[in-house]
């Protein structure tokens, strides 16, 4: 077994980190610009988006690669750099998260509808996450999280990509239900949660969202749907709304620690937050779950 699984076998719960996007808009990127970007050109803004969550109590980081794939990277002019700058983001993830906390290379949708609805053929989507996990690999990445996901067949062909990379890569998926308990594309937890969770991945799970119950209902779901399954969950801090020029999360590091007791009395392994998310809600998370 691996690290990763052999503590995933224990008792305990992993902390992972929260929002990366918000982070580093504060750091000063520029909306519409691309984060991955700064993997490249601006290297200690990741470290110390890494560092801020660690010191909050992460045990888990996720590479600043969300829209790595060459899919994403082309609206920027980068698809020529995809694995340059996925190696470049785990390299930074592991020289701050050292061997004490998990680095998980995160791969997020391609952003394009896979056929017949849209035009991305599955073996491009397929050779598309296995580009991207090549860069990460190589950065010395302990798991890959494919995540935020609404579409079975887009999880299953970055599944497949991810595996023709590594045979043996500890693999997590978990999809966004925001859409009337569904996914975008109509998914239930439930038929996710089984699908998934019979290709044999590490922990299928929840992320994103539209609030904390709605998560922790999906969670419920899956959890009813796949009693043996290894879960993980990654809400966002609420929806935003406009507050003086500034986009704002409604769910405090209070709220957020209050929903981790929750969580973990559905036995979800690794908890942490997503979009809106700050180090100061994954401070509360580490210390309500000690």
């Amino acid at each position: 077994m691996s690290k990763l699984t052999d503590f995933l076998a224990g008792s305990g719960i992993l902390v992972a980190d929260g929002a990366t996007g918000t982070q580093l808009q504060k750091a000063g990127l520029k909306p519409g610009a691309s984060p991955e970007r700064w993997n490249l050109e601006n290297p200690e803004a990741i470290r110390a988006l890494h560092r801020g969550y660690i010191e909050a109590g992460a045990n888990v980081v996720l590479t600043n690669t969300f829209g790595g794939t060459r899919f994403r990277l082309a609206r920027h002019g980068l698809e020529a750099q995809v694995k340059e700058i996925n190696a470049a983001a785990a390299r930074l993830a592991r020289e701050v998260a050292g061997e004490s906390v998990f680095v998980f290379g995160d791969i997020g949708p391609s952003g394009e509808l896979l056929k017949p609805l849209g035009r991305l053929t599955y073996e491009e989507a397929v050779a598309g996450f296995a580009e991207q996990a090549e860069g990460l690999l190589a950065g010395g990445v302990d798991a890959i999280l494919v995540e935020t996901l609404s579409d079975i067949n887009e999880a299953k062909a970055a599944l497949e990509g991810v595996r023709r990379v590594s045979a043996d890569i500890p693999v997590l998926v978990t999809f966004s239900f925001d859409t009337h308990g569904r996914t975008m594309m109509g998914i239930k937890p439930e038929k996710a949660a089984r699908e998934i969770w019979a290709l044999g991945v590490t922990a299928v799970g929840a992320n994103c969202g539209r609030t904390l119950t709605e998560t922790l209902t999906a969670i419920e779901q899956m959890r009813a749907a796949v009693p043996e399954a290894v879960l993980m969950a990654k809400p966002n801090a609420g929806l935003p709304h406009a507050s003086g020029g500034d986009m704002v999360y409604d769910v405090t590091p209070e709220i957020m620690a209050e929903y981790a007791h929750k969580f973990a009395a559905q036995q979800v392994k690794i908890f942490g937050g997503c979009c809106g998310s700050a180090p100061e809600h994954i401070h509360a998370i580490a210390e309500a779950l000690k």
